[in-house]
């Protein structure tokens, strides 16, 4: 299951004024929360560790991770069963919680959610967001997202 590419934020309708690759940001911020709070797939685990750690050690910001690493590709791969099983609900577009969390702790102000910088400060800002949801998520009896 693909649940987001890179690739489909790009087009006319795409900003001109923004860095190559500002489309993987938001993508690229949850992506790497959800490998560093435990919910990483065997593939990053077991087959790509010398990756994961560049992620650990902020050598590649999330979003140039997930363009480097994941290819601007997030799949069910990326994640583990609980990984999977919150994202499908939480990250979800159309249903989920995470674009709307994402624009209020990192776009206000900016003309769209492709201006938002792609640093560790703003994952710093985000991250906490995450993790209560996840938190929640897991109270609830992982149901919903």
């Amino acid at each position: 299951m693909k649940y987001d590419d890179a690739s489909w934020h790009a087009g006319e309708d795409f900003p001109k004024d923004v860095p190559e690759g500002a489309g993987g940001t938001h993508t690229g911020m949850f992506v790497a929360w959800a490998l560093l709070s435990g919910l990483a797939g065997e593939v990053h685990v077991d087959d790509l560790p010398e990756d994961l750690e560049k992620l650990r050690s902020r050598a590649l910001t999330p979003g140039r991770f997930f363009l480097d690493v994941c290819d601007g590709k997030f799949t069910d791969e990326d994640l583990n069963e609980e990984g999977n099983a919150f994202a499908q609900g939480y990250f979800d577009f159309e249903k989920g919680a995470y674009l709307g969390d994402y624009d209020r702790i990192l776009t206000g102000g900016l003309p769209s959610q492709y201006h938002v910088a792609d640093t560790w400060e703003n994952f710093d800002l985000l991250r906490p967001v995450l993790d209560q949801r996840l938190e929640e998520w897991r109270r609830k009896g992982k149901a919903g997202g």
